[in-house]
């Protein structure tokens, strides 16, 4: 449909079009500031954001490289694991053991008498609670029996009650009833499970086997453990008894999986960098004397975090004689702050006397290089965290900002009611001086021109 514009009736004047103009050019101003500004915090916002994203993952991929298997050097494997599985810690060393199992660690169980009216017989016949006190160890344990309970009701009872003591319950049921089976997950020799108290079932159990021990050979020596879990047995290596027979335990360099973690974290740190630097960094566009800034240059706590991250590479380890990063062949390239990983360095470094390990000590243990790039990001993550206090800022501007542009919209509303209000009383006014005009004309024409007789 065409548009119109309808003037004053009485002036002739486009009203409108001019109430339009004084208000847009009183708005202006205002308007082109509050407009800049949401772009520019919505372009920080998102800026802000992926840097907060990108150091996550970082965090991330290093939490992971934090473990003894990413950096010693060093490799553990069973001949096989359906016989025993092997893991190692940073005192762990070289070396090739012949384990033979003759006998597993076994747990304490043992069997009430049967019941002919299987899970559903009543055990506690009395109408108050009893207590059945389930003793190990020298630790004794007591279970409420409810009045009226249930052998399946009396399980359920010692589950709920022992769970965290790693007791547990169970119903057997066959042609001649049903019995209540108590086991633990506590093994070895003197972890016989006993029971009394004042309960139906604090009698007539049968113990079945003794718990025993685990009983092994390494290298030929006789030894035995309450679990099968064996911690202590060879230094720096966990031992996982799971069949009585004979495997081979062996513990030897792997530089390839040490040279794959540094890799790995060199492509994480660059990737943080690469991150930081996109939304940093100045860049000439056409004539060298223009510009574009990221949309954090200049920005104090992007500065910090560079600064922090880079001063730990800078540090020496004084746990490894290898203290530098650049002795195994990792160098920073001075414009971008990126690192690389030079091969022949680093096969150069890998070769020395205790190379693998001395490189391990960089980057593993608590002042190893991936625990001081954690602690030193630990300030920006999280939800008090610097970066996410940045984005609650640059949310609550935008709110504000929001709220400027209302008042604004308010404001401009109000003026252009008021000068609307001001031009139309103008325009009747003048209606008005123009009829009295017309009559006043009309009588003096009348007066000028008289009719001849």
């Amino acid at each position: 449909m065409a548009s119109s514009t309808i003037t004053g009736v009485g002036s002739g004047f486009d009203t409108i079009g001019i109430v339009k103009a004084l208000v847009d050019a009183e708005k202006a101003p205002k308007q082109s500031q509050i407009t800049a500004q949401q772009k520019d915090t919505t372009i920080q916002l998102s800026a802000v954001g992926t840097v907060k994203a990108s150091l996550e993952t970082y965090r991330a991929a290093i939490a992971k490289l934090n473990s003894v298997s990413s950096f010693n050097g060093l490799a553990a494997t069973s001949s096989d694991e359906k016989i025993s599985k092997v893991t190692i810690d940073d005192k762990a060393s070289t070396g090739t053991y012949a384990l033979d199992v003759s006998k597993l660690a076994t747990s304490s169980k043992i069997t009430s008498k049967v019941f002919e009216g299987g899970a559903s017989s009543v055990v506690n016949s009395g109408t108050e609670p009893t207590t059945l006190t389930i003793s190990q160890s020298g630790s004794d344990y007591n279970v409420s029996i409810p009045a009226g309970a249930t052998l399946q009701q009396t399980r359920e009872a010692i589950n709920t009650q022992l769970q965290s003591k790693g007791i547990s319950a169970n119903v057997l049921t066959d042609a001649n009833g049903s019995r209540l089976v108590i086991g633990s997950q506590t093994t070895g020799k003197g972890t016989d499970i006993t029971i009394s108290g004042d309960s139906d079932l604090s009698t007539g159990y049968d113990a079945g086997k003794p718990p025993v021990n685990a009983e092994y050979t390494i290298d030929g020596i006789a030894m035995e453990s309450s679990s099968n879990k064996v911690t202590s047995a060879i230094s720096g290596v966990t031992l996982e008894l799971i069949d009585t027979k004979a495997s081979t335990i062996t513990v030897a360099s792997n530089t390839a999986t040490l040279k794959t973690s540094v890799q790995s974290f060199v492509s994480a740190y660059n990737a943080l960098l690469t991150s930081i630097n996109t939304q940093t960094k100045v860049t000439a566009t056409g004539d060298a004397a223009t510009t574009t800034s990221g949309a954090l240059t200049g920005d104090a706590s992007m500065r910090q975090l560079v600064s922090g991250i880079r001063n730990e590479l800078l540090q020496n380890s004084a746990s490894s004689s290898m203290g530098s990063l650049s002795q195994m062949g990792i160098s920073t390239d001075q414009k971008t702050g990126l690192l690389t990983l030079d091969d022949k360095q680093w096969d150069a470094a890998v070769a020395k006397p205790n190379g693998a390990t001395e490189i391990a000590k960089v980057f593993s243990g608590d002042n190893g290089l991936v625990a001081r790039m954690t602690k030193a990001t630990d300030s920006y993550v999280g939800t008090t965290g610097l970066l996410a206090s940045r984005v609650t800022d640059l949310n609550t501007k935008l709110t504000d900002l929001t709220t400027q542009q209302a008042d604004l919209d308010r404001r401009m509303d109000s003026l252009k009611t008021s000068l609307t209000s001001k031009y139309t009383a103008m325009d009747t006014l003048i209606a008005k001086i123009n009829a009295s005009s017309s009559s006043i004309m009309t009588t003096l024409n009348s007066l000028n021109n008289p009719k001849s007789d």
